[in-house]
């Protein structure tokens, strides 16, 4: 059965044990906090499973005759990575770019290590075989999976071992002939509230003392032992759809899991205690390459989106004739198109990697490197566009409610193009997705999902072809020589 949005959202009332604001929650399905969000989840599955879209957004699993979701396809070709990109775009397309860990992310991540599988083999078969039957688990069923990959940061200066807690971070027990059993944290669980399963591992480099925490496995989210704790919820606060049309929809939250003597069976462990192999499961294998080209896929569609909030705003304002404004929108379109440019480099000039053929890394570390310092300039510019525009709006709603404040409104809410009531919409959207707490966690996360800034900039140096470069430099040098140049000025 194709999986529908009913099945997936019926698939989280599992018991899985959530906590916000004090509170354990008994459905998230209904909670205020989450029910919005889950439900913009579900319309990804409503999507590829109508029939007009299921030859784009779906293939038939390589296990038989069931059809599934494309963000589980293994590219073999240009023409399939391709056909597969396309479908990725049709998904972000739904929530606009804004939720970042949507069901693609972690399915192009678990599918990178796939295509790796041999480094896997090389480490240990057996936790191999169990990546590969889990990979084929999750593809068939079409779960949605999260990841936490990242430690608590606590004293930063220090090890995951030398941390004062040592169960502070995620580290195992203990192992028996069953599995092992693990406690401690784990962040940022993006999206781990509206997930079937979660991934758990490290990419944080470890050291020496560490093997305890370099692990790598999977569990469902109801798990017994799992606790996720939620950050505060955006949708929770949102007014209503008219004044958070954003943050009242695509809230794809973000919380801590703290694993409490949690088993997990030897079939879903793929990494136990090697601390080089939590490194090599991402840059071994074409895992990190694979996920981060779904989140510059994602980004292009959410830049897009924000170009069409700049054109609106100079068009609301009457200012779009004016010279300076088309400067700064011409700019602006110059970027958007340089980040979708690098998003058809990076499948143009891809790679072969055993059977599977692989987005292009250096080109993907150079868009991110880009991208990381272009999202809050952009942002900066959307709000010299609208100046007052996006703060002077009704507080709420209700404002409209009131006949007086609705004929006040109606005066002092203009624009050449548009009724009051168009654009106080249109500022209220604006707002939620440039300025309000929801955007401002956009911007937090678009600087830092990649790594901090001086990470995503080794991967570029650490991938960029330097040889070809410096050999143009050397056989420029070699053309001439001071001897050479000398003989000449002499016989001159």
């Amino acid at each position: 059965m194709i999986k529908s949005g009913a099945a997936h959202i019926a698939s989280l009332r599992d018991g899985r044990a959530v906590y916000i604001d004090g509170k354990p929650v008994e459905d998230v399905t209904v909670h205020p906090a989450f029910r919005n969000s889950i439900g913009s989840y579900a319309a990804l599955y409503d999507f590829q499973s109508r029939p007009e879209n299921q030859q784009k957004m779906l293939f038939a699993s390589p296990s038989g005759d069931a059809l599934v979701s494309r963000c589980w396809q293994l590219p073999t070709s240009f023409d399939e990575l391709v056909e597969r990109r396309q479908a990725l775009e049709q998904w972000a397309e739904l929530h606009y770019g804004f939720m970042g860990r949507s069901p693609d992310h972690v399915a192009s991540c678990l599918g990178g290590m796939v295509m790796g599988l041999d480094v896997f083999r090389a480490y240990d078969p057996a936790r191999a075989e169990a990546l590969d039957n889990y990979f084929r688990h999750a593809r068939d069923n079409d779960l949605f999976l999260t990841y936490v990959i990242i430690n608590p940061q606590a004293d930063r200066s220090k090890s995951a071992h030398q941390q004062a807690d040592p169960f502070l971070t995620l580290g195992k027990v203990s192992e028996d002939a069953e599995g092992i059993t693990v406690r401690g944290a784990k962040m940022l669980a993006t999206s781990g509230i509206m997930a079937n399963e979660v991934f758990v591992s490290c990419i944080q480099p470890l050291q020496p003392g560490d093997e305890r925490y370099a692990l790598s496995f999977a569990v469902p989210m109801n798990t017994p032992g799992l606790k996720v704790l939620s950050r505060k919820s955006y949708e929770a606060h949102a007014v209503s759809s008219f004044d958070n049309p954003m943050a009242s929809r695509f809230d794809e939250n973000d919380a801590v899991l703290y694993f409490d003597d949690v088993k997990v069976p030897w079939d879903r462990v793929f990494i136990n205690g090697d601390v080089a192999m939590c490194q090599k499961q991402f840059h071994a294998t074409p895992a990190h390459v694979f996920q981060n080209y779904q989140c510059q896929v994602r980004l292009a569609v959410k830049l897009r989106f924000l170009m069409g909030i700049a054109y609106k705003t100079a068009e609301i304002n009457g200012i779009i004739g004016l010279p300076p404004v088309r400067d700064m929108l011409g700019q602006l379109a110059a970027e958007a198109n340089m980040v979708a440019a690098l998003v058809d480099a990076m499948e143009v000039k891809g790679e072969r990697y055993g059977d599977y053929f692989v987005p292009n890394k250096s080109i993907l570390y150079s868009c991110q490197v880009l991208t990381q310092q272009l999202y809050g300039q952009i942002l900066t510019r959307l709000r010299d566009l609208a100046g007052g525009g996006m703060i002077m709006l009704p507080s709420s709603i209700d404002d409209f409610r009131n006949p007086m404040l609705a004929e006040l409104i109606g005066k002092t809410q203009q624009s050449p193009v548009a009724s009051s009531e168009e654009r106080v919409k249109f500022f209220k959207l604006a707002w939620d997705a440039v300025g309000s707490e929801f955007a401002s966690r956009h911007t937090q996360y678009e600087m830092f999902y990649a790594g901090a800034g001086f990470v995503v900039k080794g991967h570029s140096f650490r991938t960029y072809d330097w040889k070809r470069s410096t050999a143009l430099v050397d056989g420029l040098l070699q053309s001439y020589s001071l001897e050479g140049e000398l003989a000449t000025s002499r016989a001159a």
